[in-house]
């Protein structure tokens, strides 16, 4: 039993190391310098269990006493993952750049992070519907999910079924969210028709619960131990709102933070019919003709240049119509989370969705947050979340300031009320260049630290020597570890003499070796 127990310390402590950034001599690159101060990942720790624990406990005080602090540790440290490149597998069948891909998860597992994200496309393990013989292919998930397993990491799991996700024979335009002008939104499926057989004579939520089902059993062997969380999607961007930013394309969009109002999409014919039977079961039928008249469009940016959102026009009616409005959106997350539920039922995985975060300020964030769907807060959000034991998981772009701060905690305010989990990620890689500390000090706080935190995504502008230096101060601000220095050696090869090296942002262009990248 001894030996077991010194097996299991060892296992736990060979990888509390950390990392450094060794400062570069004359043209020569620097390396990252291994310890591992940080943390044994939360996924390490879970399979180390009681035994390894009981025997560092003895070292230092009573088993008692110790494992409360560790216990303790645990519930507030962020757990840190990064985003697999979104293309990491195109067909279903095959893997793309699984040398770098390794290359890749060697450095993450060297720096001490505890997994990584995978974005996971129904359009590419469902290129057809079931009527035409297509069943789901997962040869090329399952080796990502292998590698994964094989190089120490813990895993999460993205499901993409909105956008570019969406597979073709499932894109009937009869069936895609509408705005004011017609306007369909691409790989939006309406939420009134969840539950109506559109689907090669299949309902939204059952082709959705057909999709987890399958992807639960092609993965029986990796849930609880490499894969530890599933995120579901329930809207655009992964988001529970409408798609009620401008249409890719259009004249009002624009590449960063979309700062309008945003346009109501309730214009489709299904979601325009329960509308209809909202207004004549409430008394009103006269309500139920169409949407606002004088509700905003894509440019507007101010609440008040429109008649709906002017005081003395929102009364019954606002009230009326956006609860209904907010009431279908938070029914669709409820169904979706269900057929998840059900598809998952048992398995030892955690289950999350994503909310979405607005870059508005005032009463043009409320009026931003109603056209979305998100009528009276999330406080609705939160308390359905929490009904499925489902983590809340808020995108957020760009540098942090005090602002972003107070939105998240009346996010994580919101969840904690109710019961729910609280987590983050980052938009893109651009989430430390300003200052990673920032962000560090941000996560740390009381008042914002989720319980993990997805850092948005590996490939060549991760592993570039101007951004990777970035992370991996990121992610020693995400920790209060002091580092520790050790051996360029620890830095990971592919056993062909690849190494993954980042140089100092000193080094000068010329002597930089290009790192493989996915």
């Amino acid at each position: 039993m001894e030996a077991v127990l010194m097996q299991q310390q060892a296992a736990v402590l060979a990888r509390r190391r950390c990392v450094r950034w060794a400062a570069p001599a004359g043209n020569r690159l620097a390396v990252v310098r291994l310890g591992m101060a940080r943390r044994a990942s939360w996924a390490v720790r879970a399979r180390s269990g009681l035994l390894a624990r009981a025997h560092l406990v003895a070292e230092r005080r009573s088993k008692e006493t110790a494992g409360e602090e560790e216990e303790e540790e645990d519930a507030r440290a962020t757990r840190l993952f990064v985003g697999l490149p979104a293309d990491v597998v195109t067909d279903g069948k095959a893997l793309k750049c699984s040398r770098a891909v390794k290359a890749g998860l060697r450095a993450l597992k060297l720096l001490g992070v505890d997994g990584v994200e995978l974005p996971v496309s129904w359009a590419v393990v469902q290129p057809g519907s079931d009527d035409d013989g297509h069943q789901f292919e997962w040869a090329g998930y399952l080796a990502v999910a292998g590698m994964v397993r094989d190089a120490g990491l813990g895993l999460r799991v993205s499901f993409l079924t909105h956008g570019a996700a969406l597979p073709g024979w499932a894109a009937d335009a009869d069936i895609l969210l509408a705005d004011r002008s017609g306007n369909r939104h691409e790989g939006c499926l309406s939420f009134a028709v969840d539950e109506l057989p559109v689907l090669a004579g299949k309902s939204p939520i059952e082709a959705y619960e057909a999709f987890f089902r399958s992807f639960a059993d092609a993965f029986h062997g990796f849930l609880g131990s490499t894969i530890t969380d599933v995120t579901v999607s329930l809207g655009p961007n992964g988001e529970l709102r409408y798609p009620s930013y401008p249409p890719p394309g259009s004249d009002c969009a624009v590449e960063d933070a979309y700062l309008g109002v945003g346009e109501f999409q309730c214009y489709d014919k299904h979601m325009l019919a329960r509308l209809k039977l909202h207004a004549d079961s409430s008394g009103q039928p006269l309500w139920g003709l169409s949407g606002p008249h004088d509700a905003p469009g894509y440019g507007d940016a101010s609440p008040e240049s429109t008649g709906f959102f002017r005081e003395q026009h929102t009364g019954a009616y606002g009230a009326f119509f956006l609860s209904w409005y907010a009431g279908e959106l938070l029914a669709h997350g409820d169904r979706v989370l269900a057929a998840a539920s059900r598809a998952f039922r048992g398995a030892p995985v955690e289950m999350s969705a994503k909310v979405p975060f607005f870059h508005h300020s005032g009463s043009t964030r409320l009026a931003a947050e109603a056209t979305a769907g998100l009528y009276g807060g999330y406080g609705p959000v939160a308390e359905m979340f929490a009904r499925h034991a489902c983590t809340a998981i808020v995108s957020v772009a760009g540098m942090p300031d005090a602002e972003a701060g107070e939105v998240l905690a009346r996010i994580k305010d919101a969840c904690t009320e109710r019961g729910a989990r609280f987590a983050c990620e980052s938009a893109s890689v651009a989430a430390a260049d300003a200052d990673p500390g920032v962000w560090g000090a941000l996560l740390n706080a009381d008042r914002t630290r989720p319980c993990h935190f997805t850092y948005q995504r590996m490939g060549a502008e991760f592993f570039s020597p101007d951004h990777w230096p970035l992370f991996v101060q990121f992610a020693h601000a995400l920790e209060s570890s002091s580092p520790e220095e050790t051996h360029e050696d620890d830095l990971p090869g592919d056993g062909d003499g690849f190494r993954l090296a980042a140089p100092s942002g000193h080094a000068a262009q010329g002597t930089v070796k290009e790192p493989q990248t996915a």
